[in-house]
């Protein structure tokens, strides 16, 4: 062998021991103030966190409209050649409602609205149709409008006294006067 080779040989053995005594060598913190090591704190589970997916919401439940069903009956010669007829009122329970009938043979639509013990009209119609006051009683009180194509509008009040149940009184615009009966 060549020199050189056998020098490098030589650098190669006196680099080994070192270099194998660093390989089962680790590092520990010295607390600088006292010169011991420092205790590491003990290895601490991973920590996992579980995402849930978002869960669907469920929609504010409304109440579906109640439908009350009433027949109003003819009070005068005008209603009576009219004869006795239906009408139905949506609830929407928020105080607003609709009416629907049909009069002489065409449909009305309107709008009914419950209105308080104070509401300074509700009355006149009980007054021109039954000739009482209809602001004396219990019950929910309400009023309705409605109008048809041939130019006819009716006003009505009414009572409910149970959750269909009630009376009232219909005023139409050709001098037709109505009682009106709820229930089924």
């Amino acid at each position: 062998m060549s020199r050189s080779v056998l020098r490098r040989l030589g650098l190669c053995s006196a680099l080994v021991p070192p270099l194998a005594a660093l390989t089962a060598c680790y590092v520990v913190p010295i607390d600088p103030q006292t010169g011991r090591p420092v205790a590491l704190p003990p290895p601490q589970p991973a920590q996992v966190t579980i995402v849930q997916p978002p869960q669907a919401v469920a929609a504010p439940s409304t109440a579906l409209p109640a439908l009350l069903q009433a027949r109003l009956y003819p009070l005068n010669d005008v209603a009576r050649g009219a004869g006795l007829v239906s009408a139905t009122i949506t609830d929407h329970h928020s105080g607003r409602g609709s009416i629907s009938l049909v009069y002489r043979g065409l449909p009305m639509q309107g709008d009914a609205t419950r209105v308080d013990g104070g509401y300074a009209a509700y009355g006149r119609i009980h007054a021109e149709v039954l000739g009482i006051d209809g602001r004396d009683g219990n019950g929910r009180r309400g009023i309705a409008n409605a109008f048809g194509s041939n130019g006819v509008s009716a006003q009505c009040e009414y009572r409910l006294t149970g959750p269909s149940n009630g009376t009232g009184a219909c005023l139409f615009s050709d001098g037709a006067k109505y009682q009106m009966h709820f229930g089924e």
